[in-house]
């Protein structure tokens, strides 16, 4: 079932956000952690933690062959991979196929990247409890504020909106998650950072994905969020950044270690505090073609953790 391709803030238009302005094992084991009630180190124990891919880094190549897409990804050695928002025009019967494909390649699905609409009540919200539960997923995630320069009031209508879903997904096995961009790291109305407000307004079990790159391109430490956020950051997103334009391939379009990020002092923080259970490469574009550049991500990710 080909979907077009969508940018970020494409689908975010379309899945709700006007809306939203109105109104436990671990993974590594094969069973996801239920909130606060597993500690970070019982979820890291076992440290064969997965190495997934978001969908987006891939947008074209799924769109225009998915079983292809996933078979490709799967050789290359990834072992999950995160759906982004157009999965939720997917019928049932189709997610039940992709389901059926991903278990015959041995490929998991541990979360899905969702607008606002996915979060509240309605028929939306409904489907895609359905569809992450076909899909075997535990997670699903906001991958944006449905705003671009939030208040501080915003951002706290937001995390109550957040933890009403974390309410009503619990109940089917669950859980909601945020996903942060760049500008949840400023400070709204002069006092509080964003991400904070989202961190202290919602329950424990609601997982802070991290976003790497935009946490650096906002200047902010990771590991510190990390450390202060114990067993809530259990995603990530293993994108890089670097100073620069992006005609000298910089910013977003470096690769996995070619930035600065500094992902050693990153991974100890996120297995020995944050609670991670699995990883997600994520790069938006590069100098190579999507495939290639999700390759040569991985290789760079190997190469890490043989060091």
């Amino acid at each position: 079932m080909p979907t077009p391709p969508l940018s970020r803030r494409d689908f975010l238009a379309r899945s709700g956000a006007g809306a939203a302005l109105l109104t436990t094992g671990t993974v590594a084991d094969g069973l996801l952690a239920r909130g606060a009630q597993a500690s970070p180190t019982a979820r890291t124990a076992a440290r064969a933690l997965p190495i997934g891919i978001e969908m987006y880094a891939v947008r074209g190549e799924q769109q225009r062959d998915l079983p292809g897409t996933l078979r490709a990804l799967k050789a290359m050695g990834y072992e999950a991979v995160e759906f982004y928002a157009p999965y939720t025009g997917w019928t049932l019967p189709y997610a039940k196929t992709v389901r059926t494909m991903m278990d015959d390649m041995g490929l998991r699905c541990h979360s899905t990247h969702n607008g606002m609409g996915s979060l509240l009540p309605g028929e939306l919200m409904t489907k895609v409890v359905e569809l992450n539960q076909i899909l075997g997923a535990r997670y699903v995630v906001l991958a944006s504020p449905p705003f671009e320069l939030g208040t501080a009031a915003d951002y706290t209508r937001l995390a109550a909106q957040l933890t009403a879903a974390a309410d009503v997904l619990r109940p089917h096995g669950l859980f909601a998650g945020y996903h942060n961009h760049d500008a949840e790291w400023a400070t709204v109305d002069g006092g509080t950072r964003a991400m904070d407000i989202i961190a202290g307004g919602t329950p424990a079990d609601l997982m802070l994905q991290l976003d790497v790159g935009t946490c650096m391109k906002a200047g902010a430490d990771p590991v510190a969020w990390i450390t202060a956020h114990p067993g809530r950051i259990r995603s990530v997103h293993l994108k890089d950044w670097a100073p620069g334009t992006e005609a000298q391939e910089k910013q977003y379009r470096v690769l996995f270690g070619e930035g600065i990020s500094p992902w050693s002092r990153i991974i100890g923080a996120l297995e020995s505090t944050g609670g991670v259970e699995f990883y997600l490469m994520e790069q938006e574009g590069s100098r190579y073609s999507e495939l290639d550049t999700a390759r040569r991500c991985l290789d760079s990710w190997r190469k890490l953790r043989r060091g």
